[in-house]
Protein backbone atom coordinates (compact mmCIF):
# COMPACT_ATOMS: atom_id res chain seq x y z
CA UNK A 1 0.00 0.00 0.00
CA UNK A 2 1.04 3.48 -0.67
CA UNK A 3 2.88 5.24 1.84
CA UNK A 4 0.93 8.16 1.48
CA UNK A 5 -2.07 6.43 1.56
CA UNK A 6 -1.56 4.94 5.22
CA UNK A 7 -0.90 8.16 6.56
CA UNK A 8 -4.15 9.34 5.58
CA UNK A 9 -5.56 6.02 6.78
CA UNK A 10 -3.82 6.25 10.10
CA UNK A 11 -5.75 9.96 10.63
CA UNK A 12 -9.06 7.90 10.07
CA UNK A 13 -9.81 5.45 12.36
CA UNK A 14 -13.01 4.30 11.17
CA UNK A 15 -12.03 3.71 7.82
CA UNK A 16 -9.36 1.57 9.10
CA UNK A 17 -11.70 -0.62 10.51
CA UNK A 18 -14.20 -0.52 7.52
CA UNK A 19 -10.86 -2.02 5.66
CA UNK A 20 -10.26 -4.47 8.56
CA UNK A 21 -14.11 -5.80 7.88
CA UNK A 22 -13.95 -5.43 4.22
CA UNK A 23 -10.39 -7.01 3.59
CA UNK A 24 -11.06 -6.68 -0.48
CA UNK A 25 -10.20 -3.10 0.07
CA UNK A 26 -6.68 -3.91 0.61
CA UNK A 27 -6.19 -5.08 -2.99
CA UNK A 28 -8.24 -2.70 -4.44
CA UNK A 29 -6.09 0.08 -2.79
CA UNK A 30 -2.65 -1.13 -3.39
CA UNK A 31 -3.64 -1.97 -6.83
CA UNK A 32 -5.25 1.80 -7.58
CA UNK A 33 -5.11 4.23 -4.43
CA UNK A 34 -7.09 7.21 -5.78
CA UNK A 35 -9.60 4.79 -4.96
CA UNK A 36 -9.85 5.87 -1.68
CA UNK A 37 -12.78 8.38 -2.08
CA UNK A 38 -14.76 4.92 -3.27
CA UNK A 39 -14.02 3.42 -0.47
CA UNK A 40 -15.29 6.16 1.42
CA UNK A 41 -18.55 6.47 0.29
CA UNK A 42 -18.64 3.13 0.83
CA UNK A 43 -17.56 3.24 4.89
CA UNK A 44 -20.32 5.95 4.85
CA UNK A 45 -23.11 3.20 3.40
CA UNK A 46 -21.58 0.73 5.97
CA UNK A 47 -21.29 3.00 9.35
CA UNK A 48 -25.10 4.28 8.23
CA UNK A 49 -23.80 7.92 7.57
CA UNK A 50 -25.21 9.10 4.44
CA UNK A 51 -27.79 11.90 4.18
CA UNK A 52 -30.67 8.88 2.98
CA UNK A 53 -29.74 6.78 6.50
CA UNK A 54 -29.84 9.89 8.61
CA UNK A 55 -33.53 10.96 7.71
CA UNK A 56 -34.42 7.22 7.57
CA UNK A 57 -33.76 7.35 11.18
CA UNK A 58 -34.81 10.51 12.39
CA UNK A 59 -38.22 9.29 10.68
CA UNK A 60 -37.89 5.89 12.99
CA UNK A 61 -37.54 7.84 15.82
CA UNK A 62 -40.54 10.54 15.46
CA UNK A 63 -42.62 7.79 14.39
CA UNK A 64 -41.58 5.74 17.85
CA UNK A 65 -42.04 9.21 19.87
CA UNK A 66 -45.64 9.22 18.05
CA UNK A 67 -46.68 6.22 19.11
CA UNK A 68 -45.24 6.46 22.63
CA UNK A 69 -47.20 9.55 23.06
CA UNK A 70 -50.24 7.50 21.50
CA UNK A 71 -49.66 4.98 24.30
CA UNK A 72 -49.22 7.70 26.84
CA UNK A 73 -52.89 8.90 25.70
CA UNK A 74 -54.55 5.97 26.07
CA UNK A 75 -53.18 5.37 29.46
CA UNK A 76 -54.86 7.94 30.39
CA UNK A 77 -58.34 7.61 29.32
Amino acid sequence: MNQELRQFLTTRPDLINFIRFNPIWYRYLSRDPLRITEMEKEAKRYYGKTLSQKVEKVGNNVQMLSMLLQFTEMMKD
